[in-house]
């Protein structure tokens, strides 16, 4: 690491703590040539994740969006946020593990319908209803039946 004092090239650690809730490091450091100490951060560098619509337009993925959506779905269900904030978290590690730098709202809905399914039906019906547009109320009890099919 380059002093910021003198502008040497090389340093030693003194000291390093976690800092951030253990989403980064503090590192104390030396200077090899001037002995001066400077502080230096080391954190996960997070390359940006862009969501392609339906339509085709891309948009930065915003976890927060998600959450606002489960939330709505899971409205006056025995569901806590606790539980709501570990879907989001689920999915949040999904998206980025794809390693990928789009990815499609389709693909994020399914994972909120495979996470809701498993969590609460009614959530998961209410998600899929706005999800999936269902346009009247067979494809609806199309959804309904194909679920208590799987049930069995």
């Amino acid at each position: 690491m380059k002093c910021m004092y003198c502008g040497y090239d090389d340093s030693k650690v003194i000291d390093s703590r976690s800092a951030d809730d253990n989403r980064t490091i503090r590192r104390r450091r030396e200077c090899l040539q001037c002995g001066k100490r400077f502080t230096t951060y080391e954190t996960i560098e997070m390359t940006p994740v862009l969501v392609i619509k339906a339509n085709g337009n891309r948009q930065q993925y915003d976890p927060q969006k998600i959450k606002t959506a489960i939330i709505k779905a899971c409205t006056k269900r025995p569901i806590s946020m606790e539980k709501i904030d570990s879907i989001v978290e689920t999915i949040n590690k999904q998206v980025y593990n794809t390693m990928e730098q789009e990815i499609s709202s389709k693909d994020i809905g399914e994972m909120v319908m495979k996470a809701l399914k498993e969590t609460d039906d009614v959530a998961y019906v209410r998600f899929a209803s706005v999800y999936r547009e269902f346009k009247d109320i067979a494809s609806f009890m199309d959804e309904l039946q194909s679920m208590l099919e799987t049930k069995k």
